[in-house]
């Protein structure tokens, strides 16, 4: 097997300018906290391999012209687990980074918590839990780089709690060390691209790439805002539809611009958070970070599809997100509904949408929203704003669609047009109804 990279080279793939934190003092006596025979003699042969007295090092760099605080673990130190000094360490770079207002990017390579320390070594997860937190409140940034492999607790706290997590192609990425597994468990699992797959990984960046996404990342978002994301202008018809049905049928027009037109001339570039953190994506629901104008505004899209649980719960994360750094969001309405097979109840779409609802009221960072095509249902509705949605002249939004509402009432077909009429969902009767808003370039 071919021997990993070092701490020292994963910091140079992302910064020239790394320079070391100081180092905490604790002392043990002989063999360490629970004078496990032989642990002194194999802390020495790893400091004579690795050049480093411990398994991270921690200090500061710019990335991209971004400075941050960086913490690059040394696998072949122990492999790169976690003790009570290791533990000193990592505090001591996250009150650093909160009292300079630095984010915090780990590198992280590590097979879990010190065997030889025993649970004074695993209650180190809780300690780096704590400063994860205590650094959310104060509304840094956190981004993971995942580097093989990544298993065990740190993973479970510094890569998985991270704001996005990056990862190394063929990175083995889990809780689950390689030594730990079923006899019978499929290796494939293990890695960074299932966990893309999976929902757990933002994105797979080849090394050299990592610096310059890893800096794209940082500038979007340490770039705090109080104003308002602006509304996109139309892309589509300009005048208002003249019937119930015709909004409906604009709406499900095949090329009527969707999610990704709009997002593409919104922003100068962007970049997406991908997955719930629960298992699951939803290709439908486009999330992320862009510039615009010089500033950041994060985005949740739906493109045109029934959203699935996976979908919400990716938008939630993303506007809870942007609500602790100060930036402010965008949201695209465009669905038919939310998901309503088996499948999707399965996976609790019902508490996703609730979840969804009570971050948007909760917010305190300002959201804009569009309706750039169908709004249906409440599945829509849960992506808008109260108070700041506009709507496109090729959209409608309505309690329900045309056709089941006909259903409902137990009308024929030959009245769907009729009740699409009824239901008042162009968006001049939604503007009317005082739903949606006007102005700023938008209907009317």
């Amino acid at each position: 097997m071919p021997e990993r990279p070092s701490a020292r080279a994963a910091l140079a793939l992302v910064t020239d300018d790394f320079t070391e934190l100081p180092v905490p003092e604790r002392e043990f006596g002989a063999d360490g906290p629970l004078a496990w025979e032989g642990y002194d003699a194999s802390r020495t042969r790893a400091a004579e391999r690795t050049g480093e007295d411990e398994s991270v090092v921690c200090g500061t760099g710019r990335v991209e012209g971004v400075r941050a605080v960086l913490i690059a673990f040394e696998f072949g130190f122990l492999g790169g687990s976690l003790g009570l000094r290791t533990g000193d360490r990592l505090e001591a770079a996250y009150t650093y980074a909160r009292a300079h207002r630095l984010p915090v990017v780990p590198l992280v390579a590590t097979g879990g918590s010190r065997m030889q320390e025993g649970m004074l070594a695993l209650t180190q997860l809780q300690r780096v839990a704590r400063q994860s937190a205590l650094t959310r409140e104060a509304g840094l940034a956190q981004i993971a780089v995942l580097r093989d492999p990544a298993t065990g607790g740190g993973w479970a706290t510094l890569g998985a709690g991270a704001d996005v997590t990056l990862a190394l192609p063929g990175a083995q990425v889990g809780f689950a060390g390689s030594r730990v597994r079923p006899a019978d468990a499929d290796p494939a699992a293990y890695t960074a691209e299932a966990q893309l797959a999976a929902g757990a990984v933002d994105a797979v960046v080849r090394p050299e790439e990592l610096r310059e996404v890893l800096g794209r990342w940082l500038r979007l978002l340490t770039r705090p805002s109080g104003d308002p994301a602006p509304v996109p202008a139309p892309l589509g018809a300009t005048d208002p539809p003249a019937t119930g049905w015709d909004a409906v049928r604009r709406a499900r027009a095949p090329r009527r611009p969707r999610a990704t037109a709009y997002l593409d001339a919104y922003f100068t570039h962007r970049l997406p958070l991908s997955g719930d953190r629960c298992g699951g994506t939803d290709p439908g629901m486009l999330c992320g970070f862009g510039e615009r104008d010089g500033r950041t505004v994060a985005y949740a899209a739906q493109d045109g599809t029934a959203t699935r649980p996976a979908g919400y719960r990716t938008a939630t994360r993303l506007i809870r997100l942007a609500d602790r750094l100060g930036i402010p969001v965008l949201t695209l309405v465009d669905t038919p509904g939310a998901a309503n097979d088996a499948e999707a109840e399965r996976q609790g779409v019902g508490a996703a949408i609730a979840d969804l609802f009570l971050t948007v009221a909760a917010a305190r960072t300002p959201v804009t929203t569009l309706v750039i095509g169908e709004g249906g249902s409440g599945g829509a509705l849960a992506l808008a704003a109260p108070g700041t949605t506009w709507a496109a002249p090729d959209s409608y939004f309505s309690v329900i669609a045309p056709e089941l509402a006909a259903a409902i009432l137990k009308r024929p077909t030959s009245e769907v047009r009729a009740t699409a009429e009824q239901l008042r969902l162009r968006p001049q009767d939604l503007a009317e109804l005082g739903v949606i808003r006007t102005g700023d370039q938008v209907f009317p």
